[in-house]
């Protein structure tokens, strides 16, 4: 059974989180969300483990809708 990596393993995760920051700069909200799903979709496609993406669409969703609720 493949598993889905959630330890730091980016070299430089610092880098990393600029170079999106900048990927996005100057986009319409819309735009954003766009690079977002095709960035995902890549990524899925690189790992292309149904296991491991199954196990990601799980840990990413968690408790997404959480900040929604009202206590």
């Amino acid at each position: 059974m493949a598993v889905l990596v959630t330890d730091p393993n980016l070299v430089d995760s610092d880098g990393f989180y600029e170079r999106l920051m900048e990927t996005h700069r100057g986009l319409s909200d819309a735009a954003s969300r766009r690079v977002n799903a095709k960035l995902v979709l890549l990524l899925a496609n690189h790992i292309g483990d149904p296991e491991v993406l199954e196990q990601a669409l799980r840990v990413a969703r968690g408790n997404a809708d959480a900040s929604t609720r009202t206590p």
